[in-house]
C-alpha cells in the first residue's frame, strides 16, 4: 500500500507540521524573553548593590553607568548602552522581588513600563499587557 503524497492528506500533514513548528517557536521566544528579563534584573541588582555598598552619589552613578557600558560593550558586544543599563537598574528597583516579574512580558514591554514613574499607573498597564497576552494566547490555542 502506498501513500499518495500529492493528495489532500499530505497537505494536512504539512500544515500540521507547520502548526507544531509555529507553536514551538512561539514557546521558545517566550522562554528566551523570560530568561533575558531575569538576566537583566540580576544585572540591575548588581548595579544597585554596587552603588549602595559604595554609597555612590548621583553624579558618580552616571559615571558608573558610562564606564560600565563601555567595558561591557567591549567585552560582550551590544545590549549594554548606558540607557539600557539604566533600565536594568530601574527594573530591579521597580521589582525588587524577582518573582513579581511576569513571564509573559518581554524586555521591550518592561522598558515601556519603566518609563511610567507612577507605581499604580505602571501596575495598571502591566495588568493590561498580561491580560491582552493571555486572551491572545487563549484564542490562538483554540484555532
Amino acid at each position: 500500500m502506498t501513500t499518495d503524497i500529492s493528495g489532500n492528506s499530505y497537505k494536512i500533514l504539512v500544515n500540521g507540521i507547520g502548526s507544531v513548528l509555529a507553536r514551538g517557536r512561539d514557546k521558545a521566544i517566550i522562554k528566551v524573553n523570560s530568561i533575558l528579563v531575569e538576566t537583566y534584573w540580576h544585572v540591575g541588582q548588581r548595579i544597585v548593590e554596587f552603588e549602595q555598598a559604595g554609597k555612590i552619589k548621583a553624579e558618580y552613578g552616571k559615571e558608573l553607568l558610562l564606564r560600565l557600558s563601555k567595558d561591557l560593550k567591549t567585552r560582550y558586544s551590544k545590549g549594554f548602552s548606558r540607557s539600557n543599563l539604566q533600565y536594568m537598574r530601574l527594573l530591579y528597583m521597580a521589582y525588587p522581588k524577582r518573582q513579581t516579574l511576569s513571564g509573559k512580558l518581554s524586555w521591550s514591554h518592561y522598558v515601556e513600563l519603566l518609563s511610567i514613574s507612577d507605581d499604580a499607573g505602571r501596575s495598571f498597564y502591566e495588568k493590561q499587557h498580561n491580560s491582552r497576552d493571555t486572551k491572545q494566547k487563549y484564542s490562538e490555542s483554540r484555532n
